[in-house]
């Protein structure tokens, strides 16, 4: 299969980037997306910041005309400001950037590479500290064709069930390329009412549609990892918006093994929300009230009380860095 059929070719990429209070990284972003010679738009989206987010980006500009400045009227998130990207840019992959993360040098030229057809294909994540830590520990051979497999709905849903006590390494933190024509063919969108977990949703529905997704061996990508600026943080309200989405997508598949894993999935999010809400009514309520509130669940109190005992033992401190999101033991070649 020739190499256009499964991957990019120079000037065929949209690089789409949400931004939001973002002065201070955004930048860099931008000039990590520019450098490579594969892209052909790079559109920011400012979500109502009310900072320097856009001047900071246009400082950025390589006077190569390939970069849009987008700016919300008003904060509608993540979900909406990557939707208008994706309507206002046309190029035929599409590949996904957060304001303080980085793609690496030459991974476009890496996935490029890839002979092997594919509506999605993600490559491993180097999470760091800073930007200078990603630097020091970026892998230096991006440009050879990586091994790759194909993942399933299956796979994708287990291994978004996150375990407490462990690095944080579930499969939706990935930031795969995206195939335009497979998008539109199925309808696909970002869910605007998620601040939580847009992108799983998002992969899951394309696995659910079909959607032939690759992971390749090669890190092109770069994440900055600071203390609260994962999902723990989130609401309770995120958190059950997350697991009625996921339960969304579950009522569109048959009986079978991917409908169980997205069923397990959208329990294991029902257990955060039970502690989430706990947590809340103790700080609001105090802990009897809290407590008592769990009292018609045996099940909820059961759960809540398990979570509890887990974060007495958790490790203190954020998950060692830098690391990767999966291993090359995991690849087979094609």
């Amino acid at each position: 299969m020739s190499r256009t059929n499964g991957g990019c070719v120079p000037g065929n990429i949209a690089v789409i980037i949400p931004a939001y209070r973002a002065a201070w990284c955004i930048a860099d972003a931008v000039t990590s997306a520019l450098v490579q010679p594969e892209v052909a738009e790079v559109l920011v989206v400012d979500d109502a910041s009310g900072d320097d987010t856009l001047a900071a980006a246009e400082g950025a500009d390589d006077g190569t005309s390939r970069l849009r400045l987008l700016r919300q009227p008003v904060n509608q998130g993540p979900s909406a400001a990557r939707n208008r990207a994706i309507a206002e840019s046309s190029a035929p992959i599409i590949a996904l950037l957060d304001s303080d993360d980085r793609f690496l040098p030459g991974r476009f030229a890496a996935l490029n590479a890839i002979d092997r057809a594919w509506d999605f294909v993600a490559d491993d994540i180097l999470f760091a500290a800073n930007a200078e830590a990603i630097a020091k520990a970026a892998p230096p051979d991006l440009a050879r064709a990586p091994r790759t497999r194909q993942i399933d709905l299956v796979e994708f849903a287990r291994r978004n069930i996150s375990m407490r006590g462990a690095n944080r390494s579930e499969l939706g933190f990935l930031k795969p390329l995206l195939k335009r024509d497979f998008i539109e063919r199925h309808a696909l969108a970002y869910d605007e009412k998620l601040r939580l977990g847009e992108d799983f949703v998002l992969y899951a529905q394309a696995l659910a549609a079909g959607a032939r997704f690759l992971l390749a061996e090669t890190c092109g990508y770069g994440a900055i990892e600071r203390p609260g600026s994962l999902s723990g943080n989130h609401s309770a309200a995120d958190l059950a918006a997350l697991a009625a989405a996921s339960r969304d997508v579950m009522a569109t598949l048959p009986a079978g093994p991917a409908r169980e894993m997205m069923a397990r999935h959208a329990a294991s999010l029902d257990s955060k929300v039970a502690h989430r809400q706990f947590l809340d009514n103790k700080r609001e309520r105090g802990f009897g009230s809290a407590t008592a509130s769990l009292a018609s669940s045996p099940l909820r109190f059961a759960q809540v009380s398990w979570n509890i005992a887990l974060d007495k033992f958790a490790p203190v401190g954020p998950s060692p860095l830098p690391r990767r999101l999966f291993s090359s033991e995991e690849f087979e070649r094609a």
